[in-house]
């Protein structure tokens, strides 16, 4: 009983000292009883020796600090989800603040993700190749230099991850399914009365010119369609069912959207359906400009009519501010930078890379940027502040063969400009001398969609009346 109670009394003050539940206490080294060599008894009771509370402390987890976990950020405005393309760093690997740890592909680009700390690469939480990641999601762990990575763990609260797929809707019990028989109601009196009716008829007590008693109404039912006539060769009773990526006869093959289809689905559709367009068109001479462009190639400085069509823009954009406007909640915004945002068809959709400041910048080194970012824009490593923003939207199909089209407002801007083709057209001018002759032109057609809550058709109107000025005339735009 004595030694019972010693043994109890020298746990218990060992737990004060370890500051832990003194039932543990019989799992450290060396403290299994009090003859144990890690225990030792002193004046104040008993205690763990160093070399056993050492080792216990060191294959404990309390004393490991909690990793730091890598989330899914969000690398656009429009960015909703994300997908891993690839790790660039592998599990137990050394990390350094500002190394690359993985490609995230976003609803713009593929942007690679830097780390933010030092330390070792615990845990790959989410697998390269995983798609529509949420933001916030969990996807790696990080621990410090020297802790042991290959034994941590992945916290629970790991926040918002794959999507959440739409809860079944719960189909209604058999019960609900089949319907109660309908309880014709029995009408006292009326049955009787009809065979008594028969049988005083029989008997002769009532004449045959009676009339019988209306029998009663029986509601009409709608005459079935027309029969139709059925093909002569057999057709199957039923569709058949089509499995996603596997095509069938007759059927349809499901084809995943990437990121980017995604958004751009989603954006155009709010768009269309919330924006008011209004459209106007006007035809451009491309004669000085290809004269232009005819010197500068002779000079060795290569520059395409997009790039002209890309100042006169800017250009008429400062000329005229009201037009370079967005429409942000409320109320229109007056936008003190002029940056042409330029669309650039790639494999995964439509990107539209920014040319900053253009009204400042000249002909060479727009053609330049718009070089450099469409590249990277088809190689999926445009960064996010080389695509977001923008005042003023320009697409150009021209180069496809496309003589003129509408395109779809990007919001919050409130213009963009659809480019077609240069087109060779005959037209009648006048010599120096007033005769009038036929001349072959280079006609250019532009049509502007423009949001009418800030822009309206007589704004747009002046706005293309300068662009097409300021582009028939490139002297101007030095």
């Amino acid at each position: 009983m004595l030694w019972t109670a010693c043994e109890k009394a020298g746990k218990m003050a060992a737990s004060w000292r370890l500051g832990c539940d003194p039932r543990l206490l019989r799992y450290l080294p060396g403290f299994g009883g009090c003859r144990s060599r890690g225990l030792t008894r002193g004046a104040a009771g008993w205690s763990v020796g160093l070399g056993a509370s050492r080792r216990w402390f060191h294959s404990t987890q309390w004393l490991q600090a909690d990793p730091i976990k890598i989330l899914m950020p969000s690398l656009s405005p429009t960015m909703e989800e994300g997908n891993i393309v690839k790790w660039l760093k592998k599990e137990g690997e050394a990390v350094s603040a500002g190394d690359a740890l993985c490609e995230i592909e976003t609803d713009k680009a593929v942007v690679t993700l830097d780390a933010s700390d030092d330390g070792i690469l615990a845990k790959i939480v989410v697998e390269e190749g995983s798609k529509n990641i949420r933001l916030g999601s969990l996807i790696g762990l990080l621990v410090e230099e020297g802790e042991d990575w290959k034994h941590v763990e992945i916290p629970k609260d790991i926040g918002p991850s794959l999507p959440a797929s739409k809860p079944p809707v719960p189909s209604p019990s058999p019960e609900l399914q089949i319907s109660a028989p309908v309880k014709k109601e029995h009408i006292p009196g009326k049955p009787q009365d009809a065979l008594k009716l028969l049988q005083l008829k029989q008997m002769g007590k009532i004449p045959e010119s009676i009339p019988a008693p209306a029998p009663p109404a029986i509601p009409i039912e709608p005459l079935p369609p027309p029969a139709i006539t059925k093909p002569s060769y057999p057709r199957p009773m039923f569709p058949p069912l089509s499995t996603p990526g596997q095509p069938n006869v007759g059927t349809f093959t499901e084809i995943p959207p990437s990121n980017i289809r995604r958004v751009i689905a989603k954006r155009l559709t709010e768009s269309k359906s919330t924006v008011p367009h209004a459209y106007a068109t006007a035809d451009c001479d491309l004669g000085a400009v290809l004269k232009v462009r005819q010197n500068l190639v002779r000079d060795k400085i290569k520059v395409s009519v997009n790039d002209f069509i890309i100042k006169a823009a800017a250009v008429t954009l400062k000329q005229m501010p009201d037009v370079n406007v967005s429409w942000d909640g409320d109320g229109p915004k007056q936008l003190p930078f002029i940056d042409i945002s330029v669309a650039v068809a790639t494999d995964k959709g439509l990107i539209t890379p920014v040319i900053k400041d253009a009204a400042a910048k000249g002909i060479q080194e727009i053609a330049n940027s718009v070089k450099t970012l469409s590249k990277k824009a088809r190689d999926g490593k445009l960064l996010p502040e080389e695509y977001q923003g923008g005042s003023f939207s320009i697409s150009n199909l021209g180069m496809f063969g496309i003589n003129e089209f509408t395109a779809v407002i990007n919001p919050p801007q409130a213009c963009i400009l659809a480019v077609g083709r240069s087109r060779p057209v005959l037209k009648l001018t006048q010599d120096e001398e007033g005769n009038a002759r036929l001349q072959q032109c280079q006609l250019l057609t532009v049509t502007m969609s423009s949001d009418s809550r800030v822009v309206d058709d007589a704004l747009a109107t002046r706005f293309l009346e300068s662009f097409k000025a300021n582009l028939e005339n490139p002297i101007r735009l030095a």
